[in-house]
C-alpha cells in the first residue's frame, strides 16, 4: 500500500528522528540528586520520555511512569528549572540520529515533499540539535512542546500546519514512535507512520493502530513511491 496524495509530512523528534535519551537521562538525574531525590537510570528515563519535560521530571521525582500526587509542586517547578539548565549545559553531545534518518529526509525534501517538525520538547531546545545534526535547512516549520496552548496528542500543532500550508488531512502524514503522534494524527484526520525502535512507554506501537508500522525510517520511501 502506497500512499499517492502526501503533500506534507510531519516528524516528531526524540524517538523518531533522535536518540535523545543519554542526553535526557543525564540532565534528569543530575536535577534529582540536586534536590535530594534518589538517582535514576537511562532504562527508566527511556520509558518516562515523551510528554514533554515538565512530566518526565514528574515521573523521576516519583520514580514512576504515574506522577506522584503528593509531589511538592514548589518542588516539582525548581526540578523544571535545574533540568533545562543541566540539558543545556550538556549541550546534547550524547544524543544521535537514528539510522537512515538524514538521508531519508534529503531524499523527501529533494522530492518535494514539504517536511515539518512537531515535537513535544521544549522550543528553546530544538534549532541546537537540529544544528548540530545538520537537518535544520530540512524543515519548512519546526513547533515546539510549547509553542501553542496543547501539545500531541492534542491535534492542534497539526491543525495549524494544515491550515498553513493550505492541504487536506489526507494531504498530510505524521511521523512518530509514540501512542501520541498518532493519537495527534488520527485526531487531525490525517495519516500515520509509526517507528517501532522509540520510546512508547513499553508498549508496542501497533497497539495505537497506525497506518503504517515500520523498523527503520526508511521504508518511508517506499511506502511514499520516493526513487531511492
Amino acid at each position: 500500500m502506497a500512499l499517492q496524495d502526501i503533500q506534507l509530512i510531519a516528524f516528531d523528534l526524540d524517538g523518531t528522528l533522535l536518540d535523545s535519551v543519554p542526553d535526557l537521562a543525564v540532565a534528569a538525574d543530575q536535577t534529582v540528586q540536586s534536590l535530594g531525590f534518589p538517582s535514576v537510570s537511562e532504562e527508566e528515563v527511556r520509558d518516562w520520555v515523551g510528554n514533554g519535560a515538565d512530566i518526565l521530571i514528574g515521573r523521576a521525582l516519583s520514580r514512576n511512569i504515574v506522577v506522584d500526587q503528593a509531589l511538592d509542586t514548589d518542588v516539582w517547578k525548581e526540578a523544571r528549572i535545574r533540568f533545562d539548565d543541566f540539558y543545556q549545559q550538556g549541550g546534547h553531545k550524547l544524543s544521535h540520529l537514528y539510522a537512515n534518518v538524514t538521508d531519508t529526509l534529503k531524499a523527501l525534501h529533494g522530492s518535494g515533499f514539504k517536511l515539518a517538525l512537531v515535537t513535544n520538547k521544549p522550543s528553546k531546545f530544538v534549532p541546537d540539535v537540529l544544528a548540530q545534526h545538520g537537518i535544520a535547512d530540512l524543515f519548512v516549520d519546526v513547533i515546539g512542546g510549547d509553542t501553542f496552548e496543547q501539545k500531541k496528542p492534542d491535534p492542534m500543532a497539526l491543525n495549524w500546519l494544515l491550515n498553513k500550508h493550505q492541504v487536506t488531512p489526507e494531504q498530510m502524514l505524521m511521523v512518530g514512535d509514540s501512542k501520541n503522534d498518532i493519537l495527534a494524527a488520527k485526531n487531525a484526520g490525517c495519516h500515520s507512520f509509526a517507528l517501532t525502535y522509540g520510546y512508547n512507554h513499553g508498549e508496542p506501537i501497533s497497539d495505537s493502530a497506525p497506518d503504517f508500522v515500520a523498523d527503520n525510517i526508511a521504508e518511508m520511501l517506499d511506502v511514499l513511491a520516493v526513487s531511492q
